[in-house]
């Protein structure tokens, strides 16, 4: 489409104004004054296209300029975004890098490809975004299935104060490890799993392990000590759960300020059909696997015993789940309160983590993993003294 014809007077009136713009910047250039216009021009492009923090809620960098009442949408809105000093360079690489895909998951999914391992579909994988299926309590952002007789009371846990109490960040505060450790997930997103699909693998950059390896990372960002236990305790599926208690114990008495103790695995659930679910969600523009917290509990009749404090437990569970929606809208599926013990009766602060399923990718499970780190640092600050 050709553009319209610009009239001479028009023209004329251009011409003049670029000439006085020029005259009055080589006038001014010692001042610096042109200088500082042309400076705070890029400024404002710059801010323009920096990527949103990935550290906080979505949006939250650019809500944070503006009243949460205004909606900007206009380019002119948008110039009243530019904050007063722009972001450091570091802070903005980091921002990105959380979104981005991690170069050895890169590698794995070019490997994958470049194997032809595709392989011949075997069944369909559908998306599932779980929000409120099978939920029996919820308040705020706190959405639970309780499928035990007793009953609770969510906004009363919120308000508690979980038994946590961090002195000294250089010592271990976090425990994670894998009781199912080789569980695995799709390499590449694709609407369907292989034949060749392999459910297990002994390879720490394939299974739970790389989840937790992400989990651990964004702790350490925040300067919390993690121990992060990678030890196999599924080569035989049978006694997973006797072996992994012998190690926490282990881990327990060497480390007494352990505050935290994670059991970091990844779901599968499976249709009659043969379709595979995948809990899945949207941060940051950004495919991830949905988090499931579970939770035991001990009460007449279900078979528990030396579980007494469980409720310590779930104050903790329940406020990590809090966290998490928090910061990351949508990425946990209900909270399952269930009855049994999986080992969290070791620790007050003690839960067990799916992380998404069979069905997600490794790269959607990871980025979960990274969601979960950040939440969990920002809950842990509640409980931290400054040292």
């Amino acid at each position: 489409m050709k553009g319209r014809p610009i009239k001479d007077s028009n023209l004329r009136l251009i011409i003049s104004l670029i000439f006085f713009s020029l005259t009055v910047c080589v006038f001014s250039i010692n001042t610096g004054w042109c200088t500082e216009i042309l400076g705070k021009v890029t400024l404002m492009s710059a801010s323009s296209v920096l990527p949103t923090g990935a550290d906080f809620s979505p949006g939250e960098e650019v809500s944070s300029a503006v009243p949460e009442a205004t909606e900007q949408t206009s380019t002119d809105a948008d110039v009243t975004q530019v904050p007063e000093t722009e972001p450091s360079e570091s802070d903005s690489q980091d921002d990105s890098l959380f979104t981005a895909t991690p170069e050895d998951i890169k590698q794995v999914m070019k490997s994958y490809v470049e194997a032809d391992e595709g392989g011949k579909k075997a069944g369909k994988i559908s998306e599932q975004t779980y929000k409120s299926s099978g939920v029996t309590d919820s308040y705020g952002r706190v959405r639970v299935k309780n499928v035990n007789d007793t009953g609770i009371n969510i906004k009363k846990l919120l308000s508690e104060k979980a038994d946590m109490n961090i002195t000294d960040k250089s010592k271990p505060a976090v425990l994670i490890f894998h009781t199912h450790t080789t569980e695995t997930y799709q390499i590449t997103d694709r609407g369907f799993y292989s034949e060749d699909f392999k459910p297990r693998s002994n390879d720490p950059s394939l299974n739970t392990v790389r989840v937790g390896t992400a989990i651990k990372e964004e702790l350490e960002k925040a300067g919390y000590t993690v121990i992060h236990d990678t030890t196999i305790y599924d080569y035989k599926y049978n006694g997973a759960y006797t072996r992994s208690r012998e190690a926490v114990s282990k881990h327990l008495e060497e480390h007494p300020e352990i505050q935290i103790v994670l059991d970091v695995h990844r779901d599968a659930i499976e249709l009659n059909d043969g379709t595979k679910i995948k809990p899945v969600c949207e941060i940051d523009g950004k495919k991830c696997a949905q988090i499931m917290i579970i939770s035991g509990c001990q009460e007449s009749g279900n078979g528990i015993t030396g579980f007494d404090d469980w409720k310590q437990n779930l104050t903790f569970a329940v406020q990590l789940q809090d966290k998490l929606e928090e910061n990351f809208e949508g990425i946990t599926r209900p909270l399952y309160f269930s009855p049994r013990k999986y080992n969290m009766d070791m620790s007050h602060c003690s839960v067990l983590l799916e992380m998404g399923s069979d069905a997600n990718t490794l790269e959607e499970a990871v980025y979960a993993g990274k969601c979960m780190g950040v939440a969990l640092a920002d809950l842990m600050k509640n409980y931290t003294k400054d040292t």
